[in-house]
């Protein structure tokens, strides 16, 4: 999936906090369920910043939250030693949680604390984050991708939804940003793919190139496996590339059209995912993972900057 660390702060319980979900939290309880998901935000290396300063304060609980959901989903469907059964079993009790937030009684960790927070004040769609989980059980039972349709179709519900929570949470409603939005989150998701072919196949027995263009090209899962450079799978990463930064400027005149800092934010996101498939696209190693450095996100606020005048 998107997300590739492990959270450290939030152990499950969960079955226990369905038997007595807490009806009232106070207002200490709540700022020290956000705390967490900050602290969890901040604690893990992303290429495109996550709740970081560039955005308004008041939204960096509310992003804090949002990610922390995603984070623990993601872990359950990647980490540990667990079997199918119990992974989609953690899945289901997370989807539980989101109906127990809906009737106005979360259950008492902080992370459905603070998630329960952010949706009542802000009326973020509690289906947006079920597409979420329906894209992290699809993690646990599904490892490969017949075409680029299926794959879009899993970009949709696992990326997608964090762009228009964000939308919803600057009040910026409208199909036409929407489609902005889905169209750099899907690309973002694209990336996140390419930087990690040979460890979602290593890790998680999972390959997110289009089976069929996979043979178009004549590269077979050995190539993944063995980590061999072949040209054949260069020509096949660089059309995947090419076809994500397509995706990315497509989207990319949402960045003007949001002002303030939640602009600079989505603008620093996007040109840095363009930094990054420009790396992709260079590298002699595809199986290496590109990073920024310090000077080229210094370099990408600046120009984020000047595109916002």
């Amino acid at each position: 999936m998107t997300i590739q660390y492990a959270t450290a702060w939030y152990k499950p319980g969960f079955s226990d906090a369905l038997e007595s979900p807490s009806t009232y939290c106070t207002t200490a309880d709540i700022a020290q369920a956000y705390r967490s998901c900050r602290k969890l935000a901040q604690s893990h290396y992303e290429n495109f910043p996550v709740a970081s300063f560039l955005l308004p304060r008041r939204l960096r609980d509310p992003v804090a939250a949002i990610y922390a959901f995603a984070r623990r989903a993601d872990d359950i469907a990647d980490e540990g030693d667990a079997d199918e059964a119990e992974r989609l079993l953690q899945l289901e009790e997370m989807g539980q949680a989101l109906q127990l937030i809906e009737q106005g009684t979360p259950p008492p960790q902080p992370l459905y604390t603070a998630l329960a927070d952010t949706i009542e004040n802000h009326a973020l769609p509690v289906a947006l984050f079920q597409d979420l989980l329906s894209a992290f059980r699809q993690d646990v039972t599904r490892k490969r991708y017949a075409n680029f349709g299926e794959l879009m179709d899993y970009c949709r519900r696992s990326a997608n939804p964090v762009g228009r929570l964000l939308l919803h949470l600057n009040r910026q409603v409208d199909e036409r940003k929407f489609a902005r939005s889905d169209a750099i989150c899907s690309a973002l998701q694209l990336i996140n793919f390419l930087q990690d072919i040979h460890q979602d196949y290593q890790e998680n027995d999972r390959i997110y190139l289009p089976q069929d263009e996979m043979q178009r090209f004549s590269v077979t899962e050995d190539t993944i496996r063995d980590r061999r450079n072949s040209f054949e799978l260069k020509e096949l990463i660089r059309f995947q590339v090419r076809r994500a930064d397509k995706l990315l400027r497509a989207g990319s005149p949402l960045g003007q059209q949001l002002g303030g800092r939640f602009g600079l934010e989505l603008r620093t996101i996007i040109l840095g995912g363009a930094r990054v498939l420009e790396k992709l696209y260079a590298q002699d190693d595809v199986f290496a993972r590109p990073r920024l450095d310090r000077k080229e996100r210094i370099g990408i606020l600046f120009s984020a900057i000047r595109q916002g005048f």
